[in-house]
């Protein structure tokens, strides 16, 4: 579950890691309000749970109360990345020389936690990891052992932070580690951990991303679960589906999350882009066919629907009563390619040929069939 960024920072305000002074704000009028106290400089951050909102304007400076103001009437109300803007966090401006990447998250792989540390703060972490690796220290934390302080003063000697700060860095990621041990979090992250002009270090902008398995333990966190979840991911999660959305046009439906994952590598690899990750599950019955086609026969963004289906325990001719069900209820006009094996799959494609559904043996050729469709269209 991602947090607010306005909710990680009065996470870390309590562990005692210096933030700007800053307040939530949902009306332009509070804005100019806030920005008058903080004596004009301000930046105005919009709180959405998207990354890259940077670069999509969602984060701006203000050097006077009414340009605040003029700026928070844009920003509320607008869409960064899908996602509408309700609230922003009007902070003051800091002065500050230099920008640091610093994080604390899970390498599962290594079954530990890493710290990861950068002079090239501000830069998205995927960008560093390709472009500048030399640019990168990793630093595994093991897990009988917990967070050692001369962790600090290897980051610190990377980072080239001032001895007379050295405390300060060992503050810092001793508490990241407290909030990721306390908070059952997969990720503390502080991108850009800045340098004041006046010296000393304060978190610019934090990120927290707390297992969902654990939000049990997280009362005040369970009851906002399920909020960064889109229109259809909420549906899918309603009806007991296994979704993710994603940016393509052909949506996808099979039994396993690993048929469902080759069904999509299979899409990428011959030039398409699939719409989204649904698996049924296996055994999956007819009324749970029916319903998740339904869901993507309404989807704005698919264009094709594929259906892979292998039955063991799942029948076919359960998941071909399903497709036609769901299809004679939506009345639409999208295009079904189906693939259909397995557990009665000579009753199932009758049934589904009945209606002049493509049905293929092959996933190459129902993908290929689907990429041509979409192309068609």
């Amino acid at each position: 579950m991602k947090l607010y960024e306005y909710e990680a920072k009065n996470i870390v305000k309590q562990y005692g890691i210096p933030i700007p002074r800053g307040e939530l704000v949902d009306n332009p009028d509070k804005v100019r309000e806030i920005a008058r106290s903080f004596k004009g400089s301000v930046v105005i951050k919009s709180q959405v749970l998207v990354g890259g909102r940077g670069l999509a304007g969602g984060i701006k400076s203000a050097d006077n109360p009414d340009e605040a103001y003029d700026i928070a009437l844009k920003l509320l109300g607008s869409s960064i990345r899908g996602e509408v803007v309700k609230q922003v966090l009007v902070e003051e401006k800091i002065c500050f020389e230099k920008e640091y990447y610093l994080s604390l998250t899970v390498d599962r792989s290594a079954r530990t936690l890493v710290y990861l540390a950068s002079q090239l703060g501000g830069v998205e972490i995927e960008d560093l990891v390709r472009k500048h690796p030399d640019k990168l220290l990793k630093i595994s934390i093991d897990p009988l052992i917990g967070y050692k302080s001369h962790y600090s003063r290897i980051v610190a000697m990377f980072l080239n932070i001032p001895r007379d700060y050295w405390n300060q860095i060992d503050s810092i990621m001793k508490s990241m580690y407290n909030i990721m041990i306390d908070y059952d979090a997969e990720l503390v992250e502080f991108n850009p951990l800045a340098w004041k002009c006046d010296g000393g270090l304060i978190a610019l902008d934090a990120k927290i991303i707390v297992d969902d398995n654990s939000l049990y333990k997280h009362p005040d966190l369970l009851q906002k679960y399920g909020r960064e979840l889109g229109l259809y991911e909420k549906k899918a999660r309603e009806l007991g589906f296994s979704y993710v959305e994603l940016d393509g046009d052909i949506g996808v439906i099979a039994n396993g999350a690993g048929l469902t994952m080759a069904t999509m590598d299979t899409i990428l690899l011959y030039g398409g882009k699939p719409a989204n990750f649904l698996d049924v599950g296996g055994g999956a019955s007819r009324d749970r066919v029916r319903e998740a086609v339904k869901l993507l026969l309404t989807h704005p963004h698919v264009k094709v629907l594929l259906i892979n289906i292998f039955g063991g325990i799942t029948r076919c001719d359960e998941v071909a009563h399903g497709i036609v069900e769901a299809y004679n209820e939506v009345k639409t006009n999208i295009p079904l390619v189906i693939r259909l094996l397995g557990t009665n799959e000579e009753e199932g494609r009758r049934i589904l040929a009945d209606y002049g559904f493509n049905v293929y043996s092959e996933i190459d050729d129902a993908v290929k069939k689907a990429i041509e469709l979409v192309q068609s269209r």
